[in-house]
């Protein structure tokens, strides 16, 4: 009798446990979000994030949360996608931080700073260095709630008209440069542009600029810089991890229930590693199309690096002498900065540079 009673509890309690999934499925509501992007289609690896997430988010909510994906000036314009999250135009933007310098150079932060972290410190930094808290402490005078969302590594130095020997001949050059780095090269003497992915290309053939800098091969090669700029110049010393960021409105994050907002989280960070992984696989084999094709491959001298470097200094002291948020973050990132590289020095370092060097002399 009694091991009757206990099957049929036993019955009764499996059932409950296959209806739980498909309930907890119907409480959820239906909710439609829209995310612009500063970046056109072409550009699948830096765009698809975007994607990537809301296929995520959809799955995890069986349809329930939907979020529609818009190219730059589908919606907006490429560097006004915060503007628009702010404003509450879209719940949500996919974008680089460092593009809305001009409201305020502690945007930068979110992106890369000329000198700053690589790409894997700047995620240990957000994630558990106290990077994002920082971020978001400051985002929210913009009505903006950031979560990381893609990576890109280092970055090229880009394409240029004419070999870059000394500091003397950065003297006025025109180069499309992003964020905060433009204050820089501009006490060099270059005049930085502030020019949208899908509008370097034309500007560069027209001869508007001298100059640009994107990402990297696998980017730059589709953009087809390497037909009206011979020069591929590296590293890319702004930008050693630049970092990627989904803002979303403040108030629209606000309402969402509990569980969107962990599985948006969740999204955002597959797409956070999902970017830098598929830069990572697509570079190389890129980078040999651009240099088979006829691009110079050039490194920044060391007077160069130099030059950058000091001029780089002296604009952070400028800035936070004048501006309260952003010698805050600062601070904290280059202390971070700090204890990072003395890690990597000892074994990433040394790791990479012995394989790379066998790789040379073709030991591998």
């Amino acid at each position: 009798m009694k091991r009757r009673q206990f099957l049929k509890v036993a019955g009764a309690g499996g059932a409950a446990s296959v209806i739980a999934a498909p309930a907890i499925a119907q409480s959820m509501p239906e909710v439609k979000w829209r995310v612009t992007s500063s970046f056109p289609k072409s550009l699948d690896t830096i765009y698809g994030a975007s994607e990537v997430l809301a296929k995520a988010v959809s799955e995890a909510t069986d349809g329930k949360f939907q979020i529609q994906v818009f190219a730059a000036g589908e919606i907006v314009p490429a560097l006004q996608a915060a503007d628009a999250v702010t404003n509450g135009t879209v719940e949500m933007c996919h974008t680089a931080s460092y593009y809305y310098v001009g409201k305020d150079p502690t945007f930068a932060f979110g992106t890369a700073v000329p000198f700053g972290l690589n790409a894997r410190q700047q995620n240990a930094w957000f994630y558990h260095g106290g990077g994002m808290d920082l971020l978001n402490e400051f985002y929210k005078k913009y009505n903006i709630y950031a979560i990381p969302g893609g990576n890109t590594g280092c970055q090229m130095g880009g394409w240029f008209r004419k070999e870059i020997k000394t500091v003397a001949d950065l003297q006025g050059l025109k180069m499309r440069i992003g964020g905060f780095a433009g204050q820089v090269v501009s006490k060099l003497g270059v005049v930085p542009q502030q020019i949208g992915g899908g509008d370097i290309y034309p500007a560069l053939e027209k001869g508007t600029i001298d100059a640009a800098e994107w990402v990297g091969p696998a980017d730059d090669e589709k953009l087809g810089f390497n037909k009206v700029a011979p020069y591929y110049y590296y590293p890319g010393w702004w930008e050693g991890g630049a970092s990627l960021h989904f803002f979303m409105n403040t108030a629209k994050w606000e309402a969402l229930p509990k569980i969107y907002k962990s599985i948006l989280t969740t999204a955002a960070g597959l797409a956070n590693i999902d970017m830098q992984a598929k830069y990572d696989a697509r570079n190389p084999a890129a980078l040999k199309r651009l240099v088979g094709g006829g691009a110079q491959l050039r490194p920044f001298s060391q007077e160069i690096m130099e030059a950058c470097l000091k001029a780089s200094k002296e604009v952070y002291a400028e800035t936070n002498a004048k501006n309260p948020d952003f010698k805050k973050i600062y601070e904290a990132m280059s202390a971070f900065r700090g204890d990072e590289y003395l890690w990597f020095q000892i074994a990433e370092y040394t790791y990479d540079n012995f394989l790379i060097r066998a790789r040379a002399g073709n030991l591998l």
